[in-house]
């Protein structure tokens, strides 16, 4: 799930895609040092040529970066994918000093993720996410430990439950029927939507209500803080840290203020997280509903409780938080992007979502999220957009322990790459992949639950994204409202198939280009 900018502009947004690979200039530095340092790559070479089990085939790299060079994260998932069209569905990479593998097939997929899950349920460690997380004290970025399966288990059982989410649905509802106030004002006004934008805005009010009970939407100082800090985390929790990949290099980090960067981040981050902890703490509080009680509320009162197996800290609360407020808010307004933009692209698919919901639910001016249940073609223009437009297209893991797969022996501290956008767009798999079809989804079985290994848009296996529910859930009320309360059309002089599909890196695949719509009245809101 991911990332909690109200208004996030053009220019932001490409801050948020720090690199995969270095910037231009640190790769050059890379380059110098492989000149200067002719016997520290033969050392390495030597190292690796020795009688090993073969790894599976892949592009030959350097020495010391390995094929770093040849990585780019602005368009990493679709390289992959040509890199699996030449050395098959199973290949290598050598990423600085550490082995990648990469699988791009559903049947593998299965293997990795169901069979070998247990071999592979650890994440590979990464400088800026684990100082962000107080050293791995969360759930996306964390070790595979006991205290990951415990906090695991409280995420599930006490702050993402059906019970819990449906305890959330007048949030979502609020902030839809706001939502929906301001896209009126601009119909009004006869003003071009960067529809982009409002779905950011919404759905981060609404992950900051549910974790927080309010949310960082006014004026001034606060606003500008919480954001600031936020698209600043983003930058950190992505940025490449030479370290992570060639140790012996890692003085880079500090030499161009990468370290003193992520140090200066983490230190506002948690003066913010211990403020909202303090707040909550506060027997003076006071709640905009008494009854209301946030996610921040549920972990404190566990902590006071004292009955879990592990002592849950201050820190391991705030390290929680930033994995609600980075992944919650991303994917929910990246997939309602990309759902906006498929039907975009394809009115005959809009007209029939429409015309569902206009049928099912009469001249209803808001439908309600037990209204939506009973959208199954919505539902399906869902599905088709998580397919086709993955928010979350690699899903890595590493190896905690050796295993055989198709032959080849798979050694710890491997990374694994399963790349979901490339399964999901496989041919033998789907009819049709590039084409964006919702009908493929009616009277079929297949789900985003983490069972069906062709369609894995939030992962599978032990490390499947908690959090499903609550992001579906929103996402679904908001595309049901916009289908319903408006007819959307192109701005003046732009053509639907203008509407390019070019996404940037990050935690959640965002639209490069801001989805910019004119709305025109159905119902008055």
């Amino acid at each position: 799930m991911v990332l909690p900018l109200h208004v996030v502009g053009k220019k932001n947004m490409r801050c948020f895609a720090t690199s995969f690979v270095s910037s231009s200039k640190m790769i050059s530095l890379v380059y110098i040092l492989i000149a200067l340092l002719p016997m520290v790559a033969l050392i390495i070479l030597n190292k690796h040529t020795g009688k090993n089990n073969p790894l599976p085939p892949g592009p030959r790299g350097l020495p010391i970066i390995g094929n770093l060079h040849q990585l780019d994260n602005s368009k990493l998932t679709s390289q992959l994918w040509h890199f699996s069209k030449t050395y098959g569905p199973l290949f290598s990479l050598k990423i600085g000093n550490k082995q990648a593998i990469v699988v791009s097939s559903p049947k593998l997929a299965k293997v990795v993720l169901k069979d070998h899950d247990l071999d592979v349920c650890t994440r590979p460690p990464s400088i800026g996410p684990l100082k962000l997380t107080y050293n791995g004290l969360e759930l996306i970025f964390s070790p595979y430990s006991e205290h990951w399966k415990e906090l695991r288990k409280i995420c599930v059982v006490h702050l993402f439950s059906s019970k819990k989410i449906s305890t959330f649905s007048h949030v979502r509802k609020s902030e839809v029927k706001k939502m929906l106030e301001i896209l009126s004002a601009h119909m009004a006004n006869s003003k071009v939507t960067n529809l982009s934008e409002v779905l950011m805005a919404i759905s981060s009010s609404i992950i900051c209500r549910v974790a927080f009970g309010r949310k960082y939407d006014g004026e001034g100082a606060e606003k500008s803080r919480f954001h600031g800090l936020l698209s600043e985390s983003q930058a950190m929790l992505l940025s490449f840290f030479v370290a992570d990949f060639i140790p012996v290099l890692g003085w880079i980090d500090r030499a161009v203020g990468k370290v003193s960067r992520l140090e200066k981040t983490f230190l506002a981050l948690d003066e913010f997280f211990q403020e909202v902890v303090d707040d909550h703490l506060d027997p003076h509080r006071v709640k905009q509903n008494e009854d209301d009680e946030d996610i921040v509320d549920v972990l404190l009162q566990l902590k006071k409780q004292g009955q879990l197996s592990i002592d849950l800290t201050n820190d391991q609360i705030k390290a929680v938080i930033m994995d609600i407020l980075v992944a919650g808010t991303d994917t929910s307004a990246a997939t309602a992007v990309w759902v906006m933009t498929g039907l975009m692209k394809n009115p005959r698919a809009m007209a029939k979502a429409q015309e569902e919901i206009r049928n099912h639910c009469g001249n209803e001016e808001f439908i309600e999220e037990e209204d939506v249940q009973k959208l199954e073609y919505l539902k399906a223009v869902i599905k088709e957009a998580l397919r086709l437009y993955a928010p979350t297209p690699l899903i890595p893991r590493e190896a905690i322990r050796g295993f055989t797969l198709e032959g080849y022996e798979i050694k710890p501290k491997t990374i694994v790459y399963v790349n979901g956008w490339a399964i999901q767009m496989d041919p033998e798999a789907w009819k049709d992949p590039e084409e964006f079809y919702p009908e493929r989804f009616l009277n079929s079985e297949i789900d985003f639950r983490g069972q069906d290994f062709e369609f894995i848009p939030f992962g599978a296996g032990r490390r499947i994204c908690p959090g499903i529910s609550l992001g579906i859930a929103t996402v679904e009320l908001i595309i049901a409202n916009l289908l319903n309360s408006f007819n959307w059309e192109m701005p003046e002089g732009m053509k639907s198939e203008q509407i390019d599909t070019d996404s940037l890196p990050g935690l959640a695949r965002h639209k490069k280009n801001h989805l910019c719509l004119v709305a025109k009245k159905h119902f008055s809101v």
